[in-house]
């Protein structure tokens, strides 16, 4: 049975867990469901994920939820083939781990509240960005950025030398803040951060995905 993705193209953990196929050289195939008409709402899709949100993994017998618990399920079940997503050490894993939970509960709260407000607001409703809302948030992703700089001047990932989990699942996010919010100068102004989202964002994994998530 192929893998099924049940989520959105606009959706950033959507995306992530696709690049994580790309990484992994896994076939798949995405089953998009509309989100204005609240598909995700919806009693099928609540049998598959309780609480309503996307995307939702399916392998053989196994169905998952939360992006970042799909990801680690594919590095881990498809460790012999692809990039080796979580290094190769139990030190190296350590530090994956570390990083991911950094992204979790620090980068992507105030890049996805910030997104939402200079970005997808618009693209959903119509309505511009609520400005107090913006200045509240910048100051938070500005300080967890000087924290970014800091660490990628000690290493070329954040969890080490090699590409891992902890930077993939940075992608989505920081693609939208960079094309889409005007304020791309917080990541560009920083040479070490700035370097390291070139270089990942290169990756033919999320190339593959931003040509296949295109709307």
């Amino acid at each position: 049975m192929a893998v099924k993705i049940y989520g959105n193209p606009v959706s950033p953990p959507t995306r992530n867990v696709i690049a994580s196929l790309y990484e992994k050289g896994v076939e798949f195939e995405l089953v998009v469901l509309d989100l204005l008409a609240g598909a995700h709402k919806k009693p099928e899709h609540l049998k598959l994920q309780p609480f309503g949100k996307i995307p939702v993994y399916q392998d053989g017998d196994i169905t998952l939820f939360e992006s970042r618990a799909i990801t680690r399920y594919i590095a881990t079940k498809y460790e012999g083939q692809g990039t080796p997503l979580y290094g190769k050490t139990p030190t190296e894993k350590a530090l994956v781990e570390q990083w991911v939970e950094v992204e979790s509960q620090n980068y992507s709260p105030v890049t996805s509240a910030l997104n939402f407000q200079l970005f997808i607001k618009k693209l959903f409703t119509g309505e511009g960005p609520d400005e107090a809302a913006v200045a509240v948030e910048v100051p938070k992703l500005n300080a967890v950025l000087d924290i970014y700089e800091a660490r990628l001047t000690e290493s070329k990932y954040l969890a080490g030398d090699f590409f891992s989990l902890a930077d993939l699942s940075h992608f989505a996010n920081t693609e939208y803040f960079v094309k889409h919010s005007g304020k791309a100068d917080l990541i560009t102004s920083r040479p070490h951060v700035a370097a390291w989202w070139q270089d990942i964002s290169s990756r033919p994994s999320w190339q593959k995905t931003i040509a296949y998530c295109s709307f």
